[in-house]
């Protein structure tokens, strides 16, 4: 039974993953503008954010809005197809489950956040106007 809803879950993705990413792509938000040196402090903050996520995982793809939304250049990691990334995340927060943010602060100390609502708000905190 496990390998049956496996099976249909991973149908489900293949079929739906690619409208879900054009989806994406056509609903992009515009960025917010802020002063050069605004934008510099912000894409140095930004350095201490990494994202763990799945391409066609819709709580990812509302993170990865915000994220435009707010012009923030946080990288992301995949942690789907690439195992080294998956790893770093179970070991890392205790769990497999995507979007999680990976914050680190200036000395060294790490915090998972999980949950695309938390993850939104702590953007909006961090970086809103």
């Amino acid at each position: 039974m496990k390998t049956f809803i496996r099976a249909f879950f991973r149908t489900l993705r293949t079929v739906l993953g690619p409208f879900m990413l054009l989806k994406e792509r056509l609903t992009q938000p515009r960025g917010l503008q802020r002063e050069p040196a605004a934008q510099a402090t912000v894409d140095l903050q930004c350095q201490s954010l990494a994202l763990y996520q799945f391409s066609t995982c819709p709580f990812c793809i509302k993170v990865r809005q915000e994220m435009r939304r707010l012009s923030l250049p946080i990288e992301k990691r995949d942690a789907q197809h690439n195992s080294t990334n998956r790893d770093a995340l179970l070991q890392g927060s205790g769990a497999s489950k995507v979007p999680c943010l990976k914050i680190t602060d200036s000395q060294g100390q790490t915090q998972w956040l999980q949950d695309s609502a938390a993850i939104v708000t702590y953007l909006r905190a961090q970086f809103g106007r």
